[in-house]
C-alpha cells in the first residue's frame, strides 16, 4: 500500500529548498558580519567615548549611533559624512583629531550640515561610509576630497587646504570678493588686471578671440591634452601649467605670457575650475550677487571708449592688446606698444614704413592679422589712417606739454 505525506512539495524540492535556506542564513551572516567592518562603527564607538570621558555619560548617551544622513533637497546631495564626522557642531574637540574635531572657524553659523550638508563645500562622496570612497579616492571619481592631502600633492604655495575653495566660488562666483576665499580673490583681481575679457567671454561679457571662459569647470578631464604636460595629467595641472607658460601647452595659442607667479597661477587654475554648473535652490544664496554686472565707471569708460575717436581700434579689437593713449582707448591687457607712436616705432624697429608693415606683417603680428583680426584691403587703408591720426594727436599733446604716454605722477605725501 502506496504511503501518503502531506507536503505540498515533491520529495525532490526539500533538498533544493534546504540548500536556498543556508544560502539565506550564510548571506544574511555574511552582510551582518560586513556590516560591522564598516569605519564608521570604530569611529563612533571612540567618539562617544571621548564624550563620555570629557562630558559626562549623559551627554555621551545623545550621541546617534548607526548611519546618519543629511539630505539637502536645494542642492539635490544626500551626505552621510556626519556619520563619522560626529563632532563637527559640538563644542570642545577643535584640537582633536580627525574624525573628531570639531569644525574650525565660525562657518557653520551661515552654512549649518543640516541645511548645507558637507560635501557641497568639501567635496568627495557625500553617500557613501567608508573611508576611501567617501573621500573620492577611488577611480572614475571627478570630484575629491578637497583637502590639505590633495594641496600637498599639488604643491600649493600657500593654504594648502585652498583647493576647497573652488567649491565656495560655484554660489560665489558673481561677487568681486568672498570672505575666507583668498585665493580665488586673487584670481578674480588678476582676471581684471590682466584683461582677461579681451579675449574671453565671462558672464556673458567679453571678446571672442580666445574661448569661451564662462563654464569651463564642466569640461572634462579627458577633453585636455596632455601630450606636452608633464608630472600629473589632471584639469589642475594643465592650467596652472598654461598660465605659466601658454606656448608651452598649445603651440599656435596667441595668448601672451603674462609671467605669473606659481601662486597666481594656481589661483587662475582654481577659478577656471570653479566656473561650472551646479543645481542649488536660489534660496541658499540671500544676498548675494546672481549676476556679474559692470560697475557704473567700468560701463561709462567702455562706453566712451566706443564712441570716442579711438573707436575704430575698439571695433576692429585692436585694443584687446594695444592701447591709443591719444586716443583715450586703453587696452585692458596691455600686451603690446601703445600706438599712438606706431607711425614713428614702426620705422625704427623694423625698418619700413607703417604702411608696409601693415601689407607684410612680420612676427606676432603676422599671425594676429591672418588668424585673428584679418582686415581687407580696404580695412588696412583706414587702419594706416587711424594710426596717423592716433600719431598726430600724440605729437599735438606733447607739443602742449601732455604727454599721454608719460607714467602718471604720484601725489606727494602729506
Amino acid at each position: 500500500m502506496e504511503k501518503r505525506t502531506n507536503s505540498p512539495f515533491p520529495r525532490i524540492d526539500r533538498p533544493v529548498l534546504a540548500a536556498i535556506g543556508i544560502v539565506l542564513v550564510g548571506a544574511t551572516v555574511f552582510f551582518a558580519w560586513s556590516d560591522r567592518q564598516h569605519d564608521y562603527k570604530y569611529y563612533q564607538y571612540a567618539f562617544r567615548g571621548m564624550v563620555a570621558e570629557k562630558l559626562g555619560a549623559e551627554r555621551a548617551a545623545t550621541v546617534p549611533s548607526g548611519l546618519q544622513q543629511v539630505w539637502v533637497p536645494g542642492l539635490r546631495r544626500a551626505d552621510r559624512c556626519v556619520t563619522c564626522h560626529q563632532a563637527v557642531s559640538w563644542k570642545g574637540f577643535e584640537t582633536a583629531e580627525e574624525p573628531h574635531r570639531t569644525h574650525p572657524g565660525d562657518l557653520l553659523k551661515s552654512h549649518p550640515p543640516e541645511r548645507f550638508g558637507c560635501s557641497a563645500c568639501h567635496g568627495g562622496q557625500g553617500w557613501a561610509i567608508d573611508t576611501a570612497a567617501a573621500h573620492g579616492e577611488v577611480a572614475h571619481w571627478e570630484e575629491p576630497l578637497l583637502g590639505k592631502p590633495l594641496g600637498e600633492a599639488y604643491s600649493l604655495t600657500d593654504n594648502k587646504a585652498a583647493l576647497m575653495q573652488m567649491n565656495c566660488n560655484i554660489c560665489h562666483r558673481y561677487e568681486r570678493a568672498t570672505k575666507g576665499a583668498e585665493m580665488i580673490n586673487l584670481a578674480k583681481d588678476l582676471v581684471q588686471e590682466k584683461g582677461c575679457r579681451a579675449c574671453h567671454v565671462i558672464n556673458g561679457r567679453g571678446g571672442t578671440i580666445g574661448p569661451d571662459l564662462t563654464w569651463v569647470g564642466d569640461k572634462a578631464p579627458e577633453q585636455y591634452d596632455y601630450s606636452r604636460l608633464s608630472g600629473q595629467t589632471t584639469a589642475f595641472a594643465w592650467h596652472v601649467a598654461h598660465f605659466k607658460d601658454p606656448r608651452a601647452l598649445v603651440q599656435d595659442t596667441v595668448m601672451p605670457n603674462f609671467h605669473l607667479s606659481t601662486k597666481q597661477a594656481q589661483a587662475l587654475a582654481m577659478l577656471m575650475l570653479s566656473w561650472r554648473k551646479a543645481p542649488f535652490d536660489a534660496a541658499f544664496l540671500p544676498g548675494v550677487p546672481r549676476t556679474d554686472p559692470q560697475t557704473a565707471d567700468e560701463r561709462k569708460a567702455e562706453e566712451d571708449m566706443k564712441t570716442g575717436p579711438g573707436a575704430w581700434f575698439v571695433q576692429t579689437g585692436c585694443f584687446v592688446c594695444h592701447s591709443i593713449a591719444a586716443l583715450k582707448v586703453r587696452s585692458p591687457a596691455q600686451i603690446g606698444p601703445d600706438l599712438s607712436t606706431a607711425v614713428e616705432d614702426t620705422q625704427k624697429r623694423f625698418g619700413v614704413t607703417v604702411d608696409q608693415f601693415l601689407k607684410n606683417p612680420t612676427g606676432t603680428m603676422s599671425v594676429v592679422l591672418s588668424r585673428q583680426i584679418v582686415l581687407t584691403p580696404e580695412q588696412k587703408e583706414t587702419a594706416i589712417q587711424k594710426l596717423r591720426e592716433a600719431f598726430a594727436e600724440y605729437q599735438r599733446l606733447v607739443a602742449e606739454g601732455k604727454n599721454p604716454l608719460a607714467p602718471p605722477v604720484e601725489a606727494a605725501p602729506k
